[in-house]
């Protein structure tokens, strides 16, 4: 899998439906029906801001992550955006 890029623009895909959870989210793509776990509520965070940040890192600095953690966050995030939960933004 490529590396995730923290510096590109994200959003949910648009066809993507977000059931919110005590232990995160589950995430159920309609057109590959999929289902994905977001196994924690700081994840959810992150996921839920990408749409109103313009990079991921910025999401991710929204959300409390910390540099440290910053790592796990871009491999979960590339999980999903390998998936297809989450697809780069591009300028409208």
């Amino acid at each position: 899998m490529a590396e995730f890029d923290l510096d590109a623009a994200w959003r949910l895909h648009p066809q993507v439906s977000v059931r919110p959870e005590r232990f995160g989210a589950l995430l159920y793509h309609f057109g590959t029906r999929r289902l994905s776990f977001v196994k924690s509520p700081e994840l959810f965070a992150v996921v839920t801001a990408l749409d109103s940040q313009p990079t991921a890192r910025a999401a991710c600095a929204q959300a409390g992550v910390g540099a440290t953690d910053l790592p796990a966050y871009a491999r979960a995030l590339g999980t999903l955006a390998a998936s297809r939960m989450i697809c780069e933004r591009t300028a409208a």
